[in-house]
């Protein structure tokens, strides 16, 4: 029989992708069971300690086995962790070197969320391509340079290493798991019975912007805020490395470097960010909207808010602006 291994780290973290991963994975190896009469796979929550608390203590999960004791599973899970990183890494050190064997020996690892931090720490994710929670892209930047972050991708799949965005989403990559460990059928009946969406693609339409500046550029830093103060102007590229006394194309360098974005890219989500504000707390029109973050082309503008949060500007304004929709 076939395994799964559900992680338990230590520390303060988060209880919901464990209790969620156990359930539907319980419930698809039932369904399996049903129709093929056979479970498919033994599935057990593993740690470093007989016992972790969660929430100052008011909920306790106490995993079936010590990792030492799992020599061979197909497939690993780790959870979101909770927002101190480092203190994260440095409990779970012996997690860390057991994924890296684990995964030398042919084991599949998945992380949710923030469990990306302790995937990418021991060192699986050099390289790769990956996704996390938006809300921590910065400072997952600054820690692991060597990671190509994507926070666009709700779920990433490359080498038999598997990562999603952030939060509930978890449910999204549970659902795609199931599907690529039984089969399309039992995907579909774990997502009716959880009432999960299935094949979402992208965590674009949640990303809240807010700009990346946990670097140490300075000349950087100026320009990301004058183009965060003149956001209803047509900010010219040329003009903006000019007006810092540099190249174009150090200019540019150096802000890529710095941000992960191009300066065009880095206005274009200014722009978006401040749009989407405005579709939903105003009853605006599209083209009053446009204008004032500085478009004047409404198809142009139409094809960045998509490409931005995979919604054309009515759809995301419908979504989350009632009043505009009465």
């Amino acid at each position: 029989m076939k395994h799964i291994t559900i992680l338990v780290p230590d520390g303060p973290n988060n209880i919901s992708s464990i209790v969620g991963a156990y359930k539907i994975l319980t419930r698809a190896n039932q369904y399996a069971q049903q129709t093929d009469k056979r479970a498919l796979y033994t599935i057990e929550l593993a740690g470093i300690s007989k016992q972790v608390e969660y929430h100052d203590g008011l909920f306790a999960v106490r995993p079936h086995k010590h990792i030492s004791d799992i020599r061979k599973t197909d497939l690993v899970i780790i959870p979101s962790l909770n927002h101190n990183y480092e203190r994260a890494i440095g409990a779970n050190r012996d997690i860390i070197d057991w994924l890296i064997s684990r995964y030398k020996n042919g084991s599949e690892i998945a992380s949710v969320c923030t469990g990306a931090f302790l995937l990418a720490e021991a060192g699986l994710l050099n390289g790769k391509i990956c996704s996390t929670h938006w809300a921590v892209a910065d400072q997952f930047r600054l820690m692991f340079p060597d990671v190509n972050l994507q926070t666009d991708k709700l779920i990433t799949d490359e080498n038999g290493i598997y990562t999603n965005g952030g939060a509930f989403s978890f449910l999204n990559l549970i659902i795609y798991l199931v599907e690529k460990k039984f089969d399309r059928e039992t995907a579909i009946y774990c997502a009716k019975v959880f009432q999960v969406e299935m094949d979402r693609q992208s965590q674009s339409a949640f990303i809240i912007f807010k700009g990346q500046k946990m670097h140490g550029d300075d000349m950087v830093k100026e320009a990301q805020n004058y183009i965060e103060n003149n956001l209803h102007e047509k900010i010219s590229v040329e003009d903006l490395s000019m007006k810092f006394a540099i190249g174009r194309r150090n200019f540019d360098r150096r802000f890529i470097k710095a941000t992960g974005n191009t300066p065009l890219e880095y206005s274009q989500r200014v722009k978006i960010e401040s749009a989407k504000r405005m579709f939903e707390v105003s009853r605006k029109t599209v083209n009053e909207v446009m204008y004032e973050v500085g478009y004047a082309d409404n198809k142009a503008f139409r094809e960045v808010f998509r490409k931005i949060t995979g919604m054309s500007p009515l759809d995301y304004r419908s979504r989350y602006n009632k009043e505009a929709m009465d």
